[in-house]
């Protein structure tokens, strides 16, 4: 007889000899040299690739943001700036009062006016498009395979086109946004100040199932089967996409859980307010480990690969193996972060690079892009690498050398 196990294979089982076909010898070395396959290795140790100095702090009101080949920071003295990533060399700089953290995607960068959002070019800081509304949003907006969803503070969800700008459709929900929405395949999601999670279609707004929580809902991790949310509640929520019906919840943390959770095939990581980061089977919320970090987190973890990076205010950010959440080193962002790292990535080697953004109250924002060393060949050595240092000019000092102000 056979039956069906929990991965979906079927299984047999009965009286008789166990039979080995030739066949079945070459499937089983495949397997083994499957298994043999050595694991990703861990962000450690690493090297810088380039740094520059900004010269102006990142706008209080703004967060930089990063797409596949750009960074965009946004300055003091209402500027944004532009960098190539690869090479770390100015590409423009625009007027731009930033009152919200910045959103790129689809070769544009968004930025949030008091009562507009604005569209530029990513290659050249040109416009391409102005969008005004009339209630001022109640969170940042979010951009998606061409999708930018807006949440205003009178409730209302807005699915505009990125590319031109276009209002697509809008839906009036219960209450405001109380984080970020989320989209996944066919959905959005948004977490709402009054402890309710809703889906609702990405095509028409349609709205397709509704949850309350026991607290108020953070940032999503949105998947196309499930999603997973903390809220203040101190709990860790997984969701049913398609039904929206809990399927776990964690086991409650001390504080509350914030930021979008990290994840790999096996787990999640999330963080709390009571400085712990936590590992739960993506499957069962079952707990795996947990760490006390000897910082308070601000943002949610970061995965590189097998690493975790978690982020928060001080002179140096830990990280810890996936696996077994065992500490692998830190990363030094002296004298503090000005932002979370961001995780971007080489096209040309494939390999992760983590974006580090501090701040200085003298020298203002520093950029550094980080990557792993690379292990030597057998008897050779690794050439120290050069780093590209770049420096705008200060408000104090107008005429210092830079790229010109495109206002």
């Amino acid at each position: 007889m056979g039956h069906e196990g929990a991965s979906g294979q079927r299984y047999y089982s009965g009286v008789g000899p166990a039979v080995t076909t030739r066949c079945c010898s070459a499937l089983a070395l495949i397997a083994l040299l499957a298994d043999a396959t050595p694991p990703p290795l861990p962000f450690f140790p690493t090297r810088p690739i380039w740094s520059l100095a900004l010269n102006n702090p990142i706008a209080a009101e703004s967060a930089p943001v990063f797409d596949a080949a750009h960074g965009f920071f946004p300055i003091a003295g209402d500027r944004l700036v532009a960098y190539d990533l690869k090479s770390g060399t100015l590409m423009w700089t625009v007027t731009a009062a930033a009152t919200m953290p910045l959103t790129a995607g689809g070769d544009l960068v968004f930025y949030c006016e008091p009562d507009a959002i604005v569209a530029l070019h990513a290659s050249d800081g040109s416009p391409a498009w102005r969008l005004s509304f009339e209630r001022p949003l109640a969170v940042p907006p979010v951009w998606d395979n061409g999708w930018l969803i807006l949440a205003t503070t009178d409730a209302r969800i807005v699915a505009i086109s990125g590319a031109d700008g276009r209002v697509i459709w809008q839906h009036e929900v219960n209450a405001a946004a109380h984080a970020r929405p989320a989209l996944a395949a066919d959905r959005v999601y948004v977490p709402l100040a009054n402890g309710t999670v809703v889906a609702l279609s990405v095509t028409t707004g349609e709205p397709l199932w509704q949850r309350r929580l026991g607290g108020d809902p953070n940032d999503i991790l949105a998947l196309d089967e499930r999603i997973y949310v903390g809220a203040t509640d101190r709990y860790l929520y997984c969701i049913e996409a398609d039904t929206g019906a809990v399927g776990w919840r964690s086991m409650r943390a001390g504080a509350e859980v914030i930021g979008v959770p990290a994840y790999d095939d096996d787990r999640v990581y999330f963080v709390a307010y009571d400085n712990v980061l936590r590992a739960v089977s993506r499957r069962s919320g079952v707990q795996h480990w947990m760490k006390q970090l000897a910082l308070r987190p601000t943002s949610g973890p970061v995965r590189v690969g097998p690493t975790i990076i978690v982020s928060g205010n001080a002179a140096s950010l830990p990280t810890f193996n996936a696996k077994d959440g065992s500490p692998l080193g830190t990363l030094a962002v002296a004298p503090e972060p000005a932002a979370p790292p961001a995780l971007v990535g080489d096209a040309v080697s494939g390999q992760p690079q983590v974006m580090l953004v501090t701040r200085d109250i003298a020298k203002g924002a520093t950029v550094t892009l980080v990557a792993r060393t690379a292990d030597p060949a057998p008897g050779t050595s690794i050439a120290p690498l050069s780093s590209a240092i770049t420096t705008l000019p200060s408000l104090s000092s107008p005429g210092a050398p830079g790229a010109p102000r495109q206002d």
